[in-house]
């Protein structure tokens, strides 16, 4: 009898439910997923702040194998994609696999057994013969380390933990940060404060965002006609994977982009010194480029103040500037993004000899092979995992290649009962030396950002087109890895 081996899954959000419906397409179906919260979703499910969408345009942000013709618009709002996510798990029955409520802690490699055995905060252990963790990289809200900040006497939360609780109606809010949750928060907000101060580190490069709000007949068209949305998913493919070229492999593509971003800002920031505030002094393409057609406007209207000083400290009723200028507001909204570069956290991995997987990566920071298999980590398979965000494109497509290789180790796995296997270590250094050459040369090291760590190394990009990442994790080949039998005497 050909034995399928167990899996455990950490997380239901795209990555997690993505591997599942690979896992069950193809026959595989002795699996669970735990995830620690009481609904799938991932980020879709905790971010609901005002103005919440994807910046990246929904026949391409969605499963291949699950079309969906109705979208309310190109780039959907929150809702439509969690509600997206949540039809498909229940279309496919993946609740009836999913432990909600749920909290890994700690997994360890049991040699002898060749099993993971997977703690959680309740005090349960689960047992797997391959972990497959999908938590993501942007999951964990990441606070500015601001002295004073918990003095502030006033409402204050990041933008990923929104207080619905809290009106903001005729209050003065300070919102810090420019990343790609505030250029969508700040429109959504600033017509109903009474004033808005926006601290600003560094100006985003934004570009015109290619929205449109489907009709009746566009859902005609795309259900009656799968042509017409596949044409569009492959356009906006080509178009991301162009980008793609302009930031890795084929610089000079970037200058037509640039005149682009730099015509947005000129028509839509009539006032020049606002506009320099707003113009970015960092080489295109060094932090994830961002679509608003709204983000400039907002800034430019009479209640909104953008302050370039640094901040020097947090008080009890505002924010001091280095300038010694006391802000007062009402409402602080962080939005500062993500811990990016801490894979995994906070859970505590073990793998072989009890060697601890963040003891692994210390200095440097996270390394994989393939951005999935880490040497002395058997059947340790990540998704989203080093080295596999995109600076450009669909996070979806790439989430689909991992889960396609992952499901050939466990189809390789099956009837083989107590094997395990754990990438070569020759394998990883190749890839990563090869990963670090083509990311040698990229805008990602021009400038500080989430995409690298306290050491400087890029451990979040994956340095090219999506389609190039597809091709390497096209098939899984058992000489990469080492197999060995567990000793169950």
């Amino acid at each position: 009898m050909n034995r399928e081996p167990s899996i455990l899954i950490i997380g239901a959000g795209f990555a997690g439910l993505g591997m599942a419906l690979e896992l069950q397409r193809h026959g595989l179906s002795n699996f669970t997923i735990l995830e620690k919260a009481a609904d799938l979703g991932g980020v879709w499910r905790e971010n609901t702040y005002p103005g919440a969408a994807c910046d990246v345009p929904s026949p391409l942000y969605s499963w291949s194998f699950e079309p969906k013709s109705d979208w309310p618009r190109r780039f959907s709002h929150q809702a439509d994609i969690h509600g997206y996510m949540r039809d498909v798990a229940e279309k496919h029955r993946l609740p009836e696999k999913i432990e909600f409520g749920v909290e890994v802690t700690e997994a360890e490699f049991d040699e002898r057994n060749g099993i993971w055995r997977v703690r959680t905060a309740d005090g349960n252990t689960h047992l797997a013969d391959i972990l497959i963790p999908a938590v993501g990289q942007l999951s964990r809200p990441a606070m500015p380390n601001l002295p004073g900040i918990d003095s502030f006497t006033g409402a204050a939360f990041h933008s990923a933990e929104w207080d619905h609780s809290v009106d903001l109606t005729g209050k003065r809010v300070a919102c810090i940060g420019t990343g790609a949750s505030a250029i969508q928060y700040i429109p959504a907000i600033q017509p109903q404060v009474r004033h808005l101060t926006l601290f600003q580190r560094s100006a985003a490069w934004v570009l015109p965002k290619f929205d449109t709000e489907y009709t009746a007949l566009h859902h005609t068209l795309f259900e009656r006609l799968p042509v017409t949305r596949l044409a569009e998913r492959f356009a906006i493919w080509s178009f991301f994977e162009v980008l793609a070229l302009a930031l890795t492999d084929i610089p000079a593509m970037k200058a037509p982009v640039i005149a682009i971003a730099d015509r947005h800002r000129l028509k839509q920031v009539p006032d020049a010194a606002l506009r320099a505030k707003l113009t970015p002094d960092y080489a295109a393409g060094c932090k994830r480029g961002l679509f608003s057609n709204e983000y400039f406007p907002a800034l430019a209207q009479p209640n909104v103040h953008v302050e370039t000083t640094a901040i020097e400290a947090v008080t009890p009723t505002g924010i001091r500037t280095a300038d010694g200028v006391e802000h007062p507001v009402d409402v602080i909204v962080y939005g500062t993004g993500f811990k990016g570069t801490e894979f995994l956290a906070p859970m505590h991995i073990y793998g072989l000899g009890g060697r601890k997987l963040t003891d692994q990566w210390t200095p440097e920071g996270a390394r994989a092979y393939l951005g999935m298999s880490v040497p002395e980590f058997p059947n340790l398979f990540m998704m989203y995992g080093p080295n596999t965000n995109v600076g450009s494109g669909s996070i979806i497509y790439m989430l689909e290649s991992q889960a396609r290789y992952i499901r050939q180790v466990a189809q390789y796995l099956s009837g083989k009962s107590g094997r395990y296997l754990s990438a070569r270590a020759e394998a990883e250094q190749s890839w990563d030396d090869w990963l670090q050459k083509r990311l040698k040369d990229t805008p990602w090291n021009f400038c500080s950002s989430w995409y690298r760590n306290a050491s400087g190394r890029i451990t979040n990009n994956w340095p090219g087109a999506t389609v190039l990442f597809r091709w390497k994790t096209r098939s899984f080949d058992p000489s990469d890895y080492e197999e060995q039998r567990a000793d169950r005497r």
